[in-house]
């Protein structure tokens, strides 16, 4: 993934929360852009995969954004955006396998109604026969 991680591209912007006055002046938000279809690692197909699975995370102009306020420290701020966007981007492109559907065996078919007619003569002796 290292060759991933010149696409990307960061801004910073100043936090909000707890921090007291460093709040106020430094710039220690950052959110990381990448350009979904610039991107040079990842083919056709996956670039589809990932449009259709961040669709709600790209933006009009193609950009996958995320902004990460959770450090006070600039440089942790920048790589754990790095770590969430090469994890998200990474999910995004895993291929579910698909689910074939399966039948009960017939030995549990015949187990299941022979408990369901065992119960229904349990209940039929219960009843008051005239």
């Amino acid at each position: 993934m290292k060759k991933f991680t010149p696409e990307l591209t960061y801004k910073t912007s100043r936090s909000s929360g707890a921090g007291g006055q460093n709040v106020n002046k430094v710039e220690t938000a950052v959110t990381v852009m990448w350009k979904v279809s610039d991107s040079e690692f990842f083919n056709n197909f996956q670039k589809e995969l990932i449009y259709n699975k961040l669709k709600n995370r790209i933006n009009l102009e193609g950009i996958l954004q995320l902004t990460v306020s959770e450090s006070r420290t600039q440089l942790q701020n920048k790589k754990i955006a790095t770590e969430k966007i090469l994890e998200i981007v990474n999910d995004s492109i895993i291929i579910p396998k698909t689910r074939f559907k399966t039948k009960p065996s017939k030995a549990k078919v015949q187990k299941r109604l022979d408990s369901k007619k065992k119960l229904s003569d349990k209940k039929e002796d219960r009843r008051f026969k005239y």
